[in-house]
Order: structure tokens, then C-alpha cells, then sequence
């Protein structure tokens, strides 16, 4: 079934739905009238609709019925990712968004490749917004997670007691994620580094602000691997697989 998403948790019996939405249900999907869609909105609830009728810029849909939608992790993982080079980030954002990220926020780190100027790195963080989105429609999440605009390394360790537990992913080693993690954990925050790692002087101000160390094992993970392994170990280990 398609997919969409609202910007209002404010629904009424009947609800119009416009621009590329709308294109897209029926110029790229060749939906008619009758068939069945699901909106999901803000509030955490989805909403099972049969569409009554187009125009040619809108489609207008019946509400069916509504319901929590149970697609949503039971903890929310803000994952914190060193900014790569390239376009590495898109894949990062795609998987992590399929895997049940709540958020995700590139940062700078001492060891970063690319350093983009701001106009640069708003522009990608539109594109990551929209490769989110899109991974968000076809893995059925109930939300749009967020990406945020990127933030220094101080910003970073200043965020670190908002979470209700944060682990920093380091080449050099530290404690197996399994005994960081637990199924009482509700938000928790990811921290993985770019192409050349995390210096130790790093490691020790993220540990300083509450962090734990952590390891994902003995092989060294390329930096675009290394939060999606950190996700689906921490996705695991809450028990949001299976």
C-alpha cells in the first residue's frame, strides 16, 4: 500500500493532498478512485484511506480509520555521524532511516576529509532531508526522522546528557556494546567517526561528558559501515528486531 506523510496531526474526515504528493499518486503511481493508501502523521498515528477523487493538482482522500502505528522502535536512537567524504553520507541516511533511526546529525570532527562552507553543507543536508523521506515511505515508518544541520565537536559533547544512555564507536577498542545497552534504555545516542577515526583527546571529552566507549568487535569497519552496524547492534539489543 502507498505511503504518505502529513506536516498536521489534525485530520478531519476528508483530507486533500497536493504538490509532489500528489504527482505522485497519480502521475508516477497511476492510482484511481477507490483504491487505498495509508497517511501517517506528526502524532504517531497512521490512517487507513480510500482515495474519492483527483484534480489536477490534488488528490482528495476518505479516512477509513486511524490507529497507532506500531512500525515505530520503542527507543529512539539519535545517531551522531563524523561527516564524510562524498556522498557517502546519502547511503548512511537511507539505511539508518530503514533501520529505525529517530535522528540523524552529521558533525565535525579533528579527523573530517570534507569540510564544506555552509552554503555547501546546507544544501546536503537538504538532500539527506529528502533521501530520509524517501527511505521513510518505502520502509513504512510511522515518522520522517529528522536530519539536522551539522554541529562542531563541542556542540556534540554538550548533547550528551540529554540521552538517557550515549556510546562513541572507537577503532582502538573499549566495552562490547552488549553491555552498554539495555532493553530500559528509551533514548539513546550513536557516535560514530569518519574516515580516519577519532583522536584519543576526542575520546576522552565525549567519555568526559558521559559517553561509553564502545567497541563493534575486531575487524575495523569503514566509517560509512560503522553506524549502521552501531544501529542494527543497538536495535537488536533493545529488542526492535523480531
Amino acid at each position: 500500500m502507498a505511503w504518505f506523510f502529513l506536516n498536521d496531526s489534525r485530520i478531519t474526515e476528508q483530507v486533500t493532498l497536493a504538490g509532489t504528493d500528489a504527482r505522485h499518486i497519480s502521475r508516477s503511481l497511476r492510482m484511481k478512485t477507490g483504491e487505498h493508501l495509508t497517511l501517517c502523521t506528526p502524532d504517531g498515528r497512521r490512517h487507513s484511506c480510500t482515495i474519492v477523487a483527483f484534480s489536477p493538482d490534488t488528490v482528495t482522500v476518505h479516512v477509513d480509520a486511524s490507529t497507532v502505528c506500531e512500525q515505530e522502535p520503542t527507543v529512539k536512537v539519535s545517531l551522531y555521524v563524523a561527516l564524510l567524504k562524498g556522498d557517502k553520507l546519502d547511503d548512511v541516511v537511507q539505511k539508518a532511516v530503514e533501520l529505525g533511526a529517530y535522528g540523524i546529525t552529521p558533525f565535525f570532527s579533528a579527523r573530517c576529509i570534507s569540510r564544506p562552507d555552509e552554503k555547501a553543507l546546507l544544501k546536503k543536508v537538504e538532500r539527506w532531508q529528502k533521501i530520509a523521506a524517501s527511505a521513510a515511505s518505502q520502509s513504512r515508518r510511522g515518522i520522517i526522522p529528522t536530519v539536522h544541520p551539522c554541529i562542531s565537536f563541542d556542540e556534540l559533547c554538550g548533547r550528551i546528557s540529554r540521552f538517557d544512555r550515549a556510546a562513541v564507536f572507537y577503532e582502538c577498542g573499549g566495552e562490547p556494546i552488549g553491555d552498554i545497552l539495555c532493553h530500559k534504555d528509551r533514548t539513546l545516542a550513536l557516535i560514530t567517526g569518519s574516515e580516519g577515526g577519532f583522536e584519543e583527546s576526542e575520546i576522552r571529552m565525549l567519555r568526559d561528558a558521559g559517553a561509553r566507549v564502545a567497541t563493534l568487535g575486531k575487524r575495523i569497519l569503514r566509517a560509512q559501515t560503522a553506524p549502521i552496524a552501531a544501529l542494527s547492534a543497538a536495535m537488536v539489543l533493545t529488542g526492535n528486531f523480531g
